[in-house]
């Protein structure tokens, strides 16, 4: 995308001091010498930078460098980094769960105690500037030929109406047949419900009471004491529990269909916590009625956040039960059922309902719940949405909410087929919900197919796209050094300057406060093109300063003191010593992001009106376009040279 030197302008470098290099190198390596010396000397040039930006390293001590799974801004300003273990096993047997805190200003870090494992959990930011961390990582994957011990799901009953029971991890089940098999996690399994039933004859006499007992019911997953295939269980069959004793032990029993040595997948948590900015540490909250592995978390308009899909505690993907979480009861209940494949794109819509623009992070069948639409969450509706093309390729494609979110303009972006699929996609697409019958409609191409785009929103109202590969997890060393901005208006590409960091899966880009992006993460499957050695997780951050930062830094639109709440009319009155200069302002929302999902970024227009030493901006009244939280605020010029932000708070 940016521009390369040419043959003439090569031939000048090999000049001089380059025909050195001539005696120990063959031609073509010299000549890529100079190529890349040119660029490097070409990118730091103020004109360059001007027009393309440019991409500046992050110096991170040591100790604090993590695999960075989930990125989020906190309203402080800085950003919680979350690994958990971090996609490696041995972190997982070790119980070393990792949280690091950056902050930006003066580029400081400091390490958060991290009590879960929230690898591969969702999070959404709470009205108060809380941060909900849910899910995560209970039990890593064995492959096909990997499984040497039989394992599965086993329902745990309970046909006593009198208490619950709790199993405890390491507890044996016992077949018939006596093989014996060990839970891997603690299971509480509730009382059985006791329901009466009343009949009367026809003379009106009552029959005799008659009672009901439904046991009460828990999953756990087993894995066999003894490897190999003597331990596995074809047919169903009851097991007793050991070490129960007491009623329990004549209540409380196990019941599974099969117990097989086929690949066992990841399997999710239930754990909640609430991320605390002032405090930085993690509080827990109550758990969720379902294990999640890969899920959703999208604030609802009312601040309350509902759960979507994931992996449960089996293994399994769940088959529709979402819920939904009150950070005012801290409390989870029950949600509208339907099935999404995992870490579904669902947005937040001026109407109220979701829109699931059919992106999506992998598990689950190619032929069910890909389909983009908006689900009505009160009444659990459907309606499809059609006119996208490549519908095959929609997992770790890029979607977002298109500045203003006013005008209720969806945009999918690359993206590529189901699991380990060769197939990426260079489609972009737009959708309209304004429009009676709502369709989307081709957008101009990405440079080559794209798979885990980053899509970052600028308050300048562009789009900022980088980084993805053309293969699953940059598989034959294809991860994309490009970067381009979307302008919405124009409906058109520009360029931006090149990453020196390649990004794939586990990768993530938010928005800083100061107006630049923040890049993180990334993990290879391999570490060549001929895919002969494993990759490495990328632990390097990048941060790219977009072009209007290299403008005239005395004539850039400044903010000074304000409220820290928006008022009951929606004002908030800043000072300004140039309020001349500013002409829009924009409310944006602090990302959340993992597995290119972030469905929390959104930039709202807000009213303005000046005078003469300060802006006063007003605020849309409506909570599903505005859903309470902290935001920030960001003024602009006339070229669009933004502010720094200021922080928000809309009740």
């Amino acid at each position: 995308m940016a521009h390369r030197p040419s043959q003439r302008t090569k031939k000048t470098l090999l000049g001089g001091g380059a025909v050195v290099l001539l005696a120990g190198l063959n031609a073509p390596a010299a000549l890529s010498f100079a190529t890349e010396q040119y660029h490097a000397y070409e990118i730091a040039q103020p004109e360059y930078m001007a027009r393309y930006g440019a991409w500046h390293g992050v110096d991170i001590p040591k100790e604090y460098r993590t695999n960075a799974i989930h990125a989020a801004l906190l309203h402080t300003g800085k950003v919680l980094i979350i690994a958990g273990s971090g996609n490696k096993q041995d972190h997982f047997d070790a119980g070393t769960f990792d949280t690091v805190l950056w902050n930006p200003k003066d580029n400081s870090f400091k390490k958060i105690p991290t009590p879960a494992d929230f690898f591969c959990g969702g999070h959404a930011q709470l009205p108060d500037g809380k941060l909900l961390v849910a899910g995560g990582t209970a039990r890593y994957e064995l492959l096909d030929g990997e499984v040497k011990r039989a394992g599965g799901g086993m329902r745990v009953k309970n046909e006593s109406p009198d208490r619950a029971v709790t199993v405890k991890k390491g507890s044996r089940f016992r077949s018939p047949s006596g093989i014996e098999y060990i839970s891997k996690f603690d299971v509480t399994v509730p009382p059985a419900k006791r329901e009466f039933e009343v009949a009367y004859y026809d003379t009106g006499q009552m029959k005799p009471w008659k009672t009901k007992t439904t046991a009460g019911e828990a999953r756990v997953f087993v894995e066999a004491v003894v490897e190999g295939p003597q331990s596995v269980a074809t047919d169903r069959a009851q097991y007793e529990i050991e070490g129960l004793t007491g009623k329990d032990a004549d209540d409380v029993y196990g019941l599974a269909e099969k117990i097989t040595l086929d690949k066992q997948d990841f399997q999710g948590i239930r754990a909640a916590y609430e991320f605390d900015p002032k405090a930085e540490k993690y509080v827990p909250v109550a758990p969720m009625k379902e294990a999640r592995w890969y899920p959703t978390l999208t604030t609802l308009q009312d601040g309350r956040v509902l759960a979507v899909s994931g992996l449960d505690d089996v293994g399994a993907i769940l088959a529709g039960d979402n819920e939904i979480y009150d950070p005012k009861t801290k409390q989870w209940s029950k949600g509208p059922f339907r099935y999404f494949p995992t870490y579904p794109s669902l947005f937040l819509t001026k109407s109220g309902k979701l829109f699931y623009s059919g992106a999506n992070a992998g598990y689950g069948p190619a032929d069910k719940g890909r389909e983009p639409g908006l689900w009505d969450v009160e009444k659990n509706t459907f309606t499809k949405i059609g006119g996208l093309n490549a519908t095959d390729q929609l997992e770790t494609a890029s979607s977002l909410l298109l500045p203003p979110a006013q005008d209720q303009r969806f945009m999918l972006l690359g993206g590529g087929g189901v699991g380990e699929s060769k197939k990426a996609t260079p489609r972009t697409a737009v959708v309209d919900l304004k429009q009676n019958s709502p369709a989307f409609k081709s957008g101009p191409e990405l440079p080559q197919g794209t798979r885990y785009l980053n899509s970052v929103i600028m308050p300048d109202d562009s789009v900022f796209t980088s980084g993805g590969s053309a293969d699953y997890r940059g598989r034959g060393g294809s991860n994309i050094l490009k970067a381009q901005f979307y302008d919405p208006k124009e409906n058109a590409f520009r360029e931006a300057a090149d990453p020196t960091v390649g990004r794939n899966y586990h990768s993530e880009a938010l928005l800083l406060p100061d107006g630049r992006v923040a890049t993180f993460g990334s993990d290879s499957l391999f570490g060549d093109k001929d895919n002969t050695k494993l990759g490495k997780f990328e632990q390097r951050m990048e941060v790219y300063t977009p072009p209007y930062l290299y403008r005239d830094k005395d004539k850039r639109p400044a903010l000074g003191d304000g409220p820290e709440a928006a008022a009951g009319d929606g004002r908030a009155t800043f000072k300004t010593d140039h309020p001349e200069r500013v002409v829009k302002a924009r409310l944006m929302r602090p990302s959340a992001v993992t597995h290119t999902t972030d469905v929390e970024q959104r930039s709202i227009e807000l009213g303005l009106t000046k005078d003469k030493n300060s802006v006063t901006i007003t605020v849309p009244k409506d909570r599903a376009l505005v859903p309470p939280g902290w935001y920030m605020v960001f003024v602009t010029d006339q070229e669009g040279t933004p502010s720094e932000a200021k922080w928000l708070r809309v009740d």
